[in-house]
């Protein structure tokens, strides 16, 4: 009478056992050294001496104080908006015109492929590329220039094109991953809700953004979301292998200037401090994102709102029930339907 009561305590032991350990393990590669780091950012250390100097919080008010901080910030912004554009905008609207607008399906599959293509292929391989590509003297950007009678800049060498050059290499590698997410959020959308539309002679512009948005929103929001927070990291590739950082700070971010005080200027109490500026930088960020885009995007059953042989389509996001309803085969009964407010 006892075994099932037995064996169900039996199994709640395991799982808070292999709980325990995921918590052991997670403290360990995760909490002791993020704990560590802030203890590090309180002191002055070359990682050679075998002694630290206790300096309090003297490391975070020479970064705040110095001009460097502004600039670096100012990169990390502006990197940031021309990733949204390359990984997020570019893919959402190819990935559209791939699910619904061409027809070809060896088309399709071919620039799938293609576009993916540069995923596969290393950050360092990819810097090697773009140096070629904008070699100011024989390479193709260059060379496109000077055929419309335009000097071609060192796109490496000044201030304000160096993030726009950086940038490009992360777009070029992350544009294919982004581009495959969005595209299987872009065809999982019912086609009965295109079609429904279409018959109301709603134009493209209006299929994406009274449908395609609102149903795509929590995919949309996980590739703004990794477009952030790994493009800032997929950076210190091709800046520590071309620019390392230069011109005077012209490429660096608060992501590469931690391990440049850290590897090469070993400073490692201000590499720490600049680490958690980093980490608060991103919590920001995530807070940011939970408190404006989070909120935006909600998950509902319809359950009325069309007969039950009718196909509900969309009318402005405020309403998300019922705009084109038009005689179809029968729905399930109870659809999700994501929207954004």
């Amino acid at each position: 009478m006892n075994t099932p009561v037995k064996s169900s305590k039996s199994q709640l032991g395991r799982a808070l056992l292999f709980m325990l350990l995921a918590l052991v393990i997670f403290g360990l590669f995760y909490y002791k050294p993020l704990v560590q780091n802030a203890y590090l950012s309180f002191f002055q250390w070359n990682m050679i001496s075998p002694d630290m100097k206790y300096v309090g919080g003297q490391n975070y008010q020479e970064i705040f104080a110095s001009t460097e901080f502004a600039k670096i910030l100012g990169n990390t912004f502006t990197l940031a908006g021309f990733l949204l554009i390359f990984n997020f905008l570019l893919p959402y609207v190819f990935s559209f015109v791939l699910a619904y607008l061409v027809q070809n399906e060896k088309l399709k599959t071919f620039y799938r492929s293609a576009l993916f293509l540069p995923s596969t292929i290393s950050l360092a391989v990819a810097s090697i590329i773009f140096l070629w590509m904008y070699n100011p003297l024989a390479g193709p950007v260059s060379l496109i220039l000077h055929y419309f009678g335009v000097e071609s800049p060192r796109w490496f060498k000044e201030d304000g094109l160096v993030i726009f050059a950086i940038a490009t290499i992360i777009g070029w590698k992350a544009f294919g991953y982004n581009l495959i997410v969005l595209l299987a959020a872009m065809v999982a959308v019912p086609r009965e809700l295109i079609e429904a539309a279409r018959l109301e002679d709603a134009s493209n512009w209006t299929i994406f953004r009274k449908i395609i948005v609102p149903m795509t929103s929590p995919t949309a929001l996980y590739v703004f979301t990794i477009t952030i927070i790994f493009g800032l990291q997929y950076m210190l590739v091709p800046v520590n292998m071309l620019t390392q950082g230069g011109p005077d700070q012209g490429s660096s971010n608060i992501v590469y200037i931690v391990y440049q005080y850290a590897l090469v200027f070993f400073q490692t109490g201000k590499s720490a401090a600049f680490a958690m500026l980093c980490m608060a930088v991103y919590l920001i960020f995530l807070a940011l994102k939970t408190r404006f885009l989070d909120k935006r995007v909600h998950y509902e059953k319809l359950k009325g709102g069309c007969h039950e042989k009718t196909i509900c389509g969309y009318k402005p996001p405020l309403e998300p029930a019922a705009a084109f309803c038009r005689t179809a085969d029968p729905v399930p009964p109870a659809v999700h339907v994501y929207h954004v407010l």
